[in-house]
């Protein structure tokens, strides 16, 4: 009897691939304090395979290994040359900044200030204030060490995986021959290539959006004839590959640059540059590429971003849109295929046509 019900389970397609999606979900929010390190493994695992296949259909005889030998060595020389030189400078530029608070304060009479203040404002308000900003700025620091480290850890694991992709590969597919759950791994499997295919396609809509983001930023720092115009860009590119907060992030480093070069003056042009790119990019560009690339319309891809946003903060922002085209192709409403697929699906049809023939 038992095994009639197993083997009918097993059989049960439906069934069982939802009892295995509740499985994942549930495994995925028992380790929900490594979601960093997870998705962003992911997400590194996921272009360094695309840039190895896109170089091995240009030049085919070219190692897998080398290429991703050469990448992360690329990687690793970046961040070299950014913490040694790009960090300095922002530290410097703070720096000068604060001391031009300070002179300004001991050059200028403002006890008249400091009075008013003390009327309205009391030594208790102010005491609770600064304690609620030093337990925030504690944790934002604990909270940048985190997602450095896994950060870090993203890196390692990734190269890992992508420098033994065919062995990894030819492993991972020997779980799929297992006689008791080999059901099991494959339903993890076809999950997998779903969401790999969704993530791929709104991560081409992200780096368009990066795109427009950066060519409208360089054009507004040249007409402001800001310094150093396209190691700016650069830094505003790579922000913007953060879907929406990535502009307001950029918003610290520009507004230094800019206090340095004209004052008080440049920083109001850059707040106000930023909230137009901002505006852009929350109402156009995101509901519009993202609609475009998944093929869903902009209402509904809109409301994913704002529900994405509230319940899991900036990574809602990343993974919504792909989350919610996954269950649309798991149920069945709508097929999300990536490019690879549809050019498979349409040699199939040429083929069967052919033979038909």
């Amino acid at each position: 009897m038992e095994a009639r019900l197993w083997n009918r389970f097993k059989n049960n397609i439906h069934l069982r691939r939802t009892t295995v999606l509740v499985m994942i979900i549930l495994a995925l929010y028992y380790v929900r304090a490594m979601m960093n390190t997870i998705l962003l493994t992911f997400i590194f695992t996921y272009l360094i395979v695309h840039l190895v296949r896109f170089v091995q259909g240009k030049f085919k005889h070219v190692s897998d290994k080398l290429i991703v030998a050469l990448t992360y060595l690329l990687i690793v020389v970046l961040l070299y040359f950014g913490l040694r030189y790009y960090v300095p400078v922002l530290v410097k530029q703070v720096t000068k900044m604060t001391k031009s608070v300070i002179n300004y304060y001991q050059t200028n009479d403002v006890g008249w200030l400091m009075t008013q203040l003390h009327k309205y404002v009391s030594e208790k308000t102010i005491s609770s204030q600064v304690k609620s900003s030093l337990t925030a700025l504690t944790a934002a620091l604990k909270g940048f060490g985190s997602v450095t480290m896994s950060f870090v850890m993203a890196l390692v694991l990734s190269f890992f995986y992508t420098i033994e992709l065919k062995e990894m590969r030819t492993f991972s597919q020997s779980f799929l021959k297992s006689d008791l759950f080999g059901w099991l791994f494959e339903d993890i499997a076809y999950f997998g290539r779903k969401f790999t295919n969704t993530f791929g396609v709104v991560l081409e809509a992200q780096f368009l959006i990066a795109v427009c983001n950066t060519a409208l930023t360089i054009v507004c720092l040249a007409i402001m004839k800001m310094p150093q115009i396209f190691a700016l860009g650069l830094m505003v590119f790579i922000c913007s590959l953060v879907p929406v907060a990535g502009v307001i992030i950029s918003l610290i480093p520009l507004s230094l640059v800019a206090y340095t070069v004209g004052g008080i003056q440049d920083v109001i042009y850059i707040l106000i540059m930023i909230a137009v790119l901002h505006t852009l990019e929350t109402y156009i560009l995101n509901p519009k590429f993202m609609s475009s690339k998944t093929e869903l319309p902009i209402f509904y891809t809109f409301v994913v971003l704002l529900f994405g946003e509230h319940f899991f903060g900036t990574w809602g922002l990343i993974v919504s849109v792909p989350i919610f085209t996954f269950f649309l192709d798991i149920l069945g409403v709508k097929n999300i295929n990536s490019k690879q697929e549809k050019l498979q699906e349409a040699r199939k049809r040429i083929e069967h046509k052919r033979l038909e023939k």
